[in-house]
């Protein structure tokens, strides 16, 4: 399983790589790995319930760390599906800048769905997909003007992102294919 970690080092605090997999083993995670330092963590869990792992340890990080961590977790499998997906036309993504990928805590329903395609522009493009948003940025993330959207209130829907070339380098790494 892969937990992905939203503000676990925001406000002034710092987790430890070192640290994080040992909150992680406390919650119950087995064969704790952190992948590139930024709240990446892979793990092994006693059930395949994605749900409970989730839950246990975003609740084990609050109690440990005394702040939320939301967490977003993913199987392997679909990880894997998430770097192997096309959301846009090969030729747009080599132009693109970046794209970025949001876990979503749950899918967007409809509405927001229209709300978040109402951003798009020259330089933005989205694709909803299940529980993830494809963000293809033609400029540098922080000179558009979605980069400093308030995405979740917007939408209703908690996530964090990931650039692909991330979750790409960590299916390779794993051998997830």
């Amino acid at each position: 399983m892969v937990a992905f970690l939203r503000a676990v080092n925001v406000g002034g605090h710092v987790v430890t790589m070192e640290d994080l997999r040992r909150h992680f083993a406390k919650a119950g995670a087995k064969n704790v790995e952190t992948f590139i330092a930024s709240g990446n963590v892979i793990f092994d869990w006693p059930s395949d319930s994605l749900a409970s792992a989730g839950a246990k340890i975003e609740d084990g990080l609050r109690k440990a760390l005394g702040y939320e961590v939301k967490t977003f977790v993913r199987s392997a499998a679909e990880v894997t599906e998430v770097a192997r997906y096309r959301p846009f036309p090969q030729p747009d993504m080599k132009a693109a800048t970046v794209v970025t990928v949001g876990f979503l805590a749950e899918p967007l329903v409809a509405a927001a769905t229209k709300t978040l395609m109402s951003f798009r522009s020259d330089m933005d493009d989205f694709h909803v997909h299940g529980r993830e948003v494809y963000w293809l940025c033609r400029v540098r993330q922080s000179e558009s003007p979605f980069f400093k959207v308030p995405f979740e209130k917007r939408v209703n829907v908690r996530v964090t992102f990931r650039n692909m070339n991330t979750i790409q380098r960590m299916v390779r790494k794993y051998d997830w294919t």
